[in-house]
C-alpha cells in the first residue's frame, strides 16, 4: 500500500512508474481482466464479465495515469521525456480501458 500511495502522489521515479506500473503492470492487469471477462461472457455471464472486465482495470489505469502525470512533473531530466511518457500513458490507458 505504501508504494500505491507513493505512486498516486507522484513520489516514485518517472522511469519506475512508466515502465513498471504503466507498461508492465498495465499489460498484466488489463490482459488478465479481459481474459477473465471473455471467459465469463462465453460462460453466459455477461454482466459479471462486464463487471470484472472494468471494475479492476479502469481504476488501476486511472491510478497509474495520475501517477505518471505527477511523476512527470517532478522529472529532473529533459522535459520531452516527461511529456512523451504522459502522452503514451494517456493513449495506452485509454486503449486498454475501452478494449
Amino acid at each position: 500500500m505504501k508504494n500505491l500511495r507513493r505512486l498516486w502522489y507522484g513520489e516514485l521515479t518517472l522511469e519506475n512508474v512508466f515502465w513498471d506500473w504503466a507498461v508492465l503492470g498495465g499489460l498484466i492487469v488489463n490482459i488478465t481482466c479481459s481474459g477473465i471477462s471473455i471467459l465469463l461472457i462465453l460462460d453466459d455471464h455477461p454482466i459479471l464479465g462486464f463487471i470484472v472486465g472494468y471494475s479492476f482495470s479502469v481504476p488501476y489505469n486511472v491510478i497509474v495515469l495520475v501517477g505518471v502525470w505527477r511523476s512527470a512533473e517532478r522529472f529532473a531530466g529533459e522535459r520531452r521525456w516527461a511529456d512523451r511518457a504522459r502522452i503514451v500513458t494517456v493513449v495506452g490507458m485509454v486503449i486498454l480501458s475501452v478494449t
